[in-house]
């Protein structure tokens, strides 16, 4: 049987022309005012764009190889090209017959990321489909994230590499979202403490915040990146480095509310030296973690449809 396995994401804008209606589907249809429209043009244009649609494309490219000749890859974006639909069409037109969904964000929220399984089933068709949801502790992706903090800290000195200290991050939320689904917050603290454990960071050495902060009055999630940086500085320290635990590839929030905010941010307090981790992005490492969830939630669904099948008999 030939299976496809649709990794899905958020988009990004086209080039800055397209910036308006991207920030418009992901804000529900709701047009951004001239001041927000005017930050996030500015913020893309400072980095370039995003690679994140390039980038998911090599990632399924590469997990297609890795997974072999019984499965097709293709990669599907929530709101922008290529769509959640476009992307199960181009896998049914290439022989799937049955579509596993993996969205690039190993921690999951029903409330936040519902949208992606029901555009999945609107698209399928009659084919069987299936979405993975968490794979937040799977030790492959832990142990992608924690050589990556190794080599992060590898760059230092042997005399300071012992004292710098680890932020691991994860995208901000608001507070009524946590209020109603607080596991979702629970597992962004699990792979924080399963990453800090598989990089030997002693508890004093590491520290969780949230970064990316929404454009809104309302509260979000805290501790703040910003607010935690200053914080490490006051303590003493003069080198620091970023770790997130939910950003699989490159994009706005690591380019720029990480590499310039963030960065900028790290200097006004007073560090010397400020290192993000390299993202996962299409390494081969996290290529074959992706493949152990693959297998992992293929096997799940093929003993769920044995299970299905004595219930009948």
């Amino acid at each position: 049987m030939q299976t496809g396995i649709l990794l899905m994401t958020y988009g990004s804008p086209r080039d800055l022309d397209d910036v308006e209606a991207y920030i418009t589907r992901v804000r529900g249809g709701r047009v951004p005012g001239p001041d927000m429209l005017a930050e996030f043009r500015r913020r893309y244009e400072v980095i370039g764009m995003s690679p994140l649609i390039e980038i998911t494309r090599n990632q399924a490219a590469a997990l297609e190889r890795e997974l072999g000749s019984e499965f097709r890859a293709a990669a599907g974006m929530r709101f922008s090209e290529p769509s959640v639909g476009a992307a199960a069409e181009d896998l049914r037109a290439r022989g799937a017959e049955r579509i596993l969904g993996l969205i690039l964000s190993p921690q999951y929220s029903p409330i936040l990321m519902a949208g992606y399984a029901r555009a999945l089933e609107a698209a399928a068709d009659a084919l069987p489909v299936r979405c993975v949801q968490a794979w937040h502790l799977n030790p492959a992706f832990i142990d992608v994230l924690a050589s990556r903090i190794r080599a992060a800290l590898a760059r230092f000195p042997d005399e300071k590499r012992d004292q710098v200290p680890v932020l691991l991050t994860a995208h901000s939320l608001p507070k009524r979202v946590v209020v109603r689904e607080p596991e979702y917050v629970e597992q962004l603290l699990e792979s924080a403490r399963a990453v800090a454990a598989a990089a030997d960071l002693a508890p004093e050495r590491w520290s969780f915040a949230y970064q990316s902060a929404g454009h809104t009055p309302e509260e979000w999630l805290k501790p703040d990146m910003l607010d935690v940086l200053p914080q490490l500085a006051s303590a003493g320290h003069r080198d620091v480095v970023l770790a997130p635990v939910q950003f699989l590839a490159d994009h706005l929030e690591t380019l720029y509310d990480v590499d310039v905010g963030g960065r900028e941010q790290a200097q006004d307090a007073g560090f010397e030296t400020f290192v993000r981790i390299d993202s996962p992005n299409a390494a081969p490492d996290f290529i074959a973690a992706l493949a152990d969830v693959v297998r992992g939630e293929l096997a799940a669904w093929e003993q769920a449809e044995r299970e299905a099948a004595w219930a009948r008999a």
